[in-house]
């Protein structure tokens, strides 16, 4: 098992803090990179580098990030999907061709 490594910074004021440089080294971070936070119900953070693709939506990225918050705060919310509701909605889209690369309408935009 490869040894665990700690570091430790500082938060300013502003709680700002400069990110350490093995740690920097170890998610390969640049300048102007994104980094990503997993908080867990325990109370442990995971840091990672963010990935970034192009063409994100980032009104999708902060619902997503809200769900993420949720359900880490709140994971006795989650439900099991029943697999005869998945039927149905199944049953409700089984016919409908959708071509994601079509331009849309002047109505639809």
């Amino acid at each position: 098992m490869p040894a665990t490594l700690e570091v430790e910074s500082t938060l300013t004021d502003r709680y700002q803090t400069t990110v350490p440089e093995t740690v920097r080294r170890a998610l390969q971070l640049g300048k102007r990179d994104k980094i990503h936070y997993t908080i867990r119900s325990s109370g442990e953070v995971v840091l990672t580098r963010a990935e970034v693709s192009e063409g994100n939506d980032p009104v999708l990225g902060q619902f997503l990030s809200f769900l993420a918050r949720d359900i880490a705060s709140h994971p006795e919310r989650l439900q099991v999907v029943d697999a005869s509701f998945v039927q149905h909605i199944q049953s409700l889209v089984d016919r409908i061709e959708v071509d994601l690369d079509a331009p849309l309408l002047a109505d639809d935009e």
